[in-house]
Formats: structure tokens, C-alpha cells, sequence
């Protein structure tokens, strides 16, 4: 089952008087639990795509489904909505709060975004803290972290409202070599245990190399994409 589908897919922004398109018609298809990446230079319009599949951006042209959902015609509320039921986001620069300790920044969406109850909280933290290996850490501030443990804290954080689809723009491109393989075969750990789609923006040849979908894009357009599956 196709978890995002979209067709002849646009988005211009308009800077004044001159309308500057970002993505121009592009069609695709991501199944479930795949582990899909958008590829392509700078301004190549692979951020503007994972910002309109999350919801953050509204389409210009075309239809967008992601999870049998029009998110296209989706207003603002509503679109929040949907991507705090749903939707789960993993950023280059990790996006901790500073002053939240590592289990408290993987419960703040189930407080503020699911108000879920106290004890449900706590055993979702403490389950999530374990499979990416953080309990340790649960207590120390994102200063005190490595940038490998920060988006260790991050995935976890993604997956605490048991996300069907989490979507990672950048996800590796602060960490390490070694550590960025790590992140991945955590993410691909998650995902081969809770069935989650995981779909990534990036020009990091780590993530391509293990993408079983890839996506190649050029000026905002789809030029070219891989299905590793067949």
C-alpha cells in the first residue's frame, strides 16, 4: 500500500512581483515501510517536497495523498492536526529543547501535541529511550550529548506518537561518518520493527546508498527514480 502518492505536484513561491517555481509536476509513489530519499543539489526542490508531504507547505498545483489523506486541500488546523496524529520529523540540527532532558524531549509531543496520560508517557519513554540505546542518558541536557546521541534522542522523539510515516530532512549531515551509519541502521532498525515509512531529503551519499527508493531531482523536477525493492 502506497503511504504517499502525488500527481503533477507544484509548488511556486512568489518573490514580489516574479513567481519562482520550487517543484514543477512531479509525480511519484512511496509504499509502506520503505525507506525512501528525495535526492538532489541545493534548490534542487527536495526540501519543498518533504515540506509538503509533512504538511508544513501547501501545493500550488497538483493532488497530494499521504496516508489516504487529501493533505492538499487540508487547512492550516487541520494539516496540524494531521501531522501530530500521524507524522513524525527528524531535523539536521536535531530541533532538542535545550532545556528539556533527552527523555523529556522524546515526551514532549505525547504531552503537548497527544496529551496522553502520565503513566502511558513514561512507558513509551522508557521503551523508546531503550531501543536506541539512550536510557543512560535519559537524564542529560542536549549540551551534554554527543551530536550522535542528539539524533538518537531525535529518532526516538520522531517515533514517540508511533508515526506511521517520520520524515528526515538532513538527518545525517552534522554527524560523523560512523556515527551517521549508525543513525541509519537505527532507522532501518525501527522501521523493520514498527513498520514505519521513513522518507529523507538529502544529498548524503550514506543514505542514498541505503535507500530502497530513490528519488533524483534537478531544477524541481523528477528526473529520474530508482525502486531497490524489484
Amino acid at each position: 500500500m502506497n503511504v504517499v502518492v502525488a500527481r503533477d505536484l507544484s509548488k511556486t513561491y512568489q518573490n514580489g512581483a516574479v513567481a519562482v517555481p520550487a517543484v514543477r509536476e512531479v509525480s511519484f509513489a512511496i509504499g509502506g515501510g520503505s525507506l525512501a530519499a528525495f535526492v538532489g543539489p541545493s534548490g534542487s526542490g527536495k526540501s519543498t517536497l518533504l515540506n509538503m508531504v509533512g504538511c508544513l507547505d501547501h501545493p500550488s498545483a497538483g493532488s497530494l495523498a499521504v496516508l489516504g489523506t487529501d493533505v492538499a486541500s487540508l487547512e492550516r488546523r487541520a494539516a496540524a492536526d494531521f501531522r501530530g496524529a500521524n507524522l513524525g520529523f527528524i531535523f539536521q540540527d536535531f530541533n532538542l529543547i535545550p532545556v528539556l532532558s533527552a527523555a523529556e524531549n522524546i515526551e514532549y509531543p505525547l504531552l503537548m501535541v497527544q496529551n496522553r496520560p502520565a503513566g502511558e508517557r513514561r512507558a513509551r519513554v522508557v521503551e523508546l529511550l531503550e531501543a536506541v540505546g539512550m536510557a543512560d542518558q535519559a537524564d542529560k541536557r542536549p549540551d551534554q550529548l554527543s551530536g550522535g546521541q542528539k539524533q538518537r534522542v531525535a529518532v526516538a522523539r520522531a517515533l514517540a506518537t508511533r508515526a506511521k510515516l517520520v520524515l528526515a530532512d538532513e538527518p545525517t549531515a552534522n554527524l560523523d561518518h560512523d556515527t551517521a551509519y549508525r543513525i541509519i541502521a537505527l532507522m532501518k532498525k525501527m522501521r523493520d520493527e514498527s513498520g514505519t515509512t521513513f522518507v529523507f531529503s538529502t544529498h548524503d551519499p550514506k543514505i542514498v546508498n541505503e535507500a530502497e527508493v530513490v528519488f533524483m531531482l534537478e531544477d524541481g523536477r523528477l528526473v529520474s527514480s530508482a525502486d531497490r525493492h524489484a
